[in-house]
């Protein structure tokens, strides 16, 4: 039918919009929360993309459901505001007819963030933890960013190094100071490059460099031409992060018995039943009431998304605490939406305002 052609065709162009405009928020954000970690030196600058990639695949699942939640309503909203949804009506439409077009265009996005939360998105969880502790692992030169000053991570050594070279193994114009002995020593050198030995031992070669050693707050200092000067470099010894529950597969899950793991199995199951009864949701609250404004049931629409997801959180956190039983665990909180949506479907289909108390004199 014409009705159903031009509400697919304007429902995949504001999801679409709607995406876009999502990840671009999250890539923003999560591009300024890395560029701050590199800044400080706790991520190689060369890892933020890396890491980008990662959050945005956990975060696909979230992004999604909110894409279909925000396209539904926005464009049955901007349907009933330009009284397209009258003409509709008049023809003999109710609203029910509105819901086998709108799950036709939302089931195969729910199918999909069904996959993301059950297999990608933990698995991209456990990449991020892997990643970040081999980031951690790398040792100090590899953190170095040309053209800034930077403090080892025992706090005995500042490198400066002007540039590296396009393979990033040869350096020009270097310094380095340490203390060794109770001496202060500051290296300059024209150039250098890393060597690793058959041990695994990481050396910076300096070449063609003087060495200033001496006291602080002394006159007695010394100082030592040298062609070839060997630094070694610490390797950083740390402990592989311990797996969760957030780490996990959905097999493993299933497998283990656990408070915690039925608590996150239900969590990930949650998302596309989430997005299956917000887009439900979304088809009686897009009606717009003029004597309430145009952006009020839009208010109340992220309103009550909000609610639903920081009510799972709490139910989650109940579950992994043993107040709540593994079998309960987050399905109250669906099925009280599922009356909502029920509710609201009577409420439109006999005309009903969806909140009668906000209009009663």
């Amino acid at each position: 039918m014409i009705f159903k052609r031009s509400l697919t065709h304007e429902l995949y162009s504001t999801a679409l919009v709607t995406f876009f405009t999502l990840v671009g928020i999250v890539l923003a954000q999560r591009t300024a929360y890395y560029l701050g970690l590199a800044a400080r030196g706790n991520v190689a600058s060369d890892a933020i993309a890396t890491l980008l990639g990662f959050s945005l695949l956990k975060l696909l699942p979230l992004l999604l459901t909110l894409t279909l939640f925000l396209s539904v309503l926005l464009t049955l909203t901007r349907w009933h505001r330009d009284s397209e949804m009258v003409v509709w009506f008049t023809s003999g439409l109710g609203l029910a007819a509105w819901v086998r077009p709108v799950m036709t265009f939302a089931l195969p996005v729910i199918v999909i963030i069904a996959g993301l939360s059950l297999i990608v998105s933990p698995m991209a969880t456990d990449q991020i933890v892997r990643y970040t502790d081999q980031l951690k692992a790398r040792d100090e030169l590899s953190t170095i960013t040309p053209g800034v000053f930077e403090e080892s991570s025992n706090a005995n050594r500042v490198y400066f190094i002007e540039s590296f070279d396009k393979f990033g193994t040869a350096v020009k114009n270097i310094f380095v100071q340490n203390m060794q002995h109770q001496k202060l020593g500051v290296i300059l050198a024209h150039s250098g490059m890393r060597e690793t030995h058959a041990n695994g031992d990481n050396f910076i070669v300096l070449q063609n460099g003087r060495r200033y050693e001496g006291k602080p707050g002394t006159s007695e200092y010394t100082v030592t031409t040298f062609e070839r000067y060997a630094i070694r470099i610490e390797p950083n010894v740390v402990q592989e992060t311990p797996p969760d529950t957030k780490r996990l597969s959905s097999g493993e899950l299933l497998l283990n018995k656990s408070r915690e793991s039925s608590a996150e199995f239900q969590w990930r199951l949650s998302a596309p039943i989430s997005a299956f009864l917000l887009v439900l949701l979304a088809i009686p609250m897009s009606f717009v009431d003029p004597r309430a404004g145009r952006s009020i049931n839009m208010a109340l629409a992220v309103l009550g998304y909000w609610i639903y997801n920081n009510l799972m959180s709490i139910n989650q956190a109940w579950v992994q605490q043993g107040k709540i039983a593994t079998m309960v665990g987050l399905w109250p909180i669906h099925a009280l939406v599922l009356a909502l949506v029920v509710y609201l479907f009577y409420r439109r289909l006999f005309q009903l305002p969806l909140f009668p108390k906000l209009f009663r004199k």
